[in-house]
């Protein structure tokens, strides 16, 4: 073996003494470990240098196979060329958002929308997008706040009142893990607003779309109903709170509703179904930062808002459907629902405390 010394100085101070690496012309060496750098110290560095060259491969991962994440993220498409001339389609939360999405592609479709906004400044920047966008669209902008029923009472009373005819109705808007809070009727905001709300709006409405029939009635509602339930013995959440549990509930509620109505509406020509619009880039998560940050960091692997609202328009307008109704939808296809979404007792029973919570009768 022929030596040869290489003198390398170690970083602490450049006139420290440096350590010795000996190499032969054969490729094999002998490494003398800094006499200060203990087996843990090596084994740390090791492990960051395992994570960096990991975090590299998957970046470049990543980058490689960028169009065929987004293409698998992007989910289904609504296939369907159905016009809709001569329609009316309400439709709730549509200043942003799926909501946003689903009124451009039915108004582009010709039918009248109406778009149902608790800012109404905000519904009407949206309907002039929508215009500039389909100069021909049909939009119109009306107030609702879905915290308040005395705001969805009298935005039923007004609509009854122009309206001869409603043909979709989509319960589209929603809040996602707001801090607890309450509506102006002291219901916990996620199952006040989510299901509650529209609970009361569909009563209102639902005389205006039996007469109006063939209509579908179309609930926004999420993967995460999978994680909810229903705590009857605590449905506003006063004993304890969390963000997360009370959305999922919400969701689950609207599943349960979904499915309850259509039973109770069959034969009547008015169908319903549920749908899980996906996992949507959208200001939904405004009230977690962490979801927020999440939703950023993995934008590639989440859906836009034109993409979430594709199921939504596929219920409300795909022909093969008109018959259909208590169904889940996900990627224009049906989709599971959890066990405690397909009780009957379940959802009868909270149909019951709904009417209750709300002084409505609806048999």
């Amino acid at each position: 073996m022929i030596p040869f010394e290489l003198q390398v100085c170690p970083p602490s101070h450049p006139y420290v003494p440096c350590a010795p690496f000996c190499f032969d012309i054969s490729c094999s060496a002998a490494y003398t470990p800094h006499p200060h750098l203990s087996g843990r110290d090596i084994l740390v560095d090791m492990f960051v240098l395992l994570i960096i060259l990991g975090l590299g491969v998957v970046t470049l991962l990543v980058i490689l196979f960028a169009p065929h994440i987004r293409r698998y993220a992007a989910g289904a498409v609504c296939r369907s060329t159905a016009r809709l001339d001569g329609k009316t389609v309400l439709i709730t939360g549509a200043n942003s958002g799926i909501g946003k999405e689903t009124a451009l592609d039915l108004a582009m479709r010709g039918a009248r929308v109406i778009m149902a906004c608790r800012d109404v400044e905000k519904g009407e920047e949206a309907a002039a997008s929508i215009r500039a966008a389909y100069p021909e669209a049909k939009v119109e902008v009306r107030e609702l706040d879905l915290a308040d029923t005395c705001s969805i009472r009298a935005f039923a009373q007004k609509l009854l009142r122009e309206v001869n005819h409603l043909h979709i109705l989509i319960n589209n808007a929603g809040v996602m893990m707001c801090p607890y809070t309450k509506t102006m009727d002291g219901f916990e905001m996620h199952i006040g607003v989510n299901h509650l709300g529209h609970f009361l709006l569909t009563y209102l409405l639902i005389g205006l779309l039996r007469r109006s029939a063939p209509a579908r009635i179309v609930v926004v509602s999420s993967l995460a109903h999978n994680f909810g339930w229903i705590r009857f013995h605590d449905l506003h959440s006063q004993g304890s709170y969390n963000s997360g549990l009370a959305y999922c509930q919400s969701k689950l509620a609207n599943v349960l509703f979904a499915r309850e109505l259509a039973h109770r509406l069959k034969g009547t020509g008015v169908t319903v179904n549920s749908v899980h619009p996906g996992t949507v880039n959208s200001d939904l998560t405004r009230h977690s930062t962490l979801m927020m940050i999440l939703f950023t960091v993995f934008s590639m692997f989440l859906k836009t808002p034109q993409e979430g609202a594709q199921t939504s328009i596929y219920c409300a307008v795909a022909e093969e459907l008109h018959s259909v109704s208590g169904k889940h939808f996900s990627d224009c296809t049906p989709a599971f629902v959890a066990p405690q979404g397909r009780s009957k007792e379940t959802a009868s029973k909270l149909w019951d405390v709904s009417c209750e919570l709300l002084g409505i009768d609806w048999d």
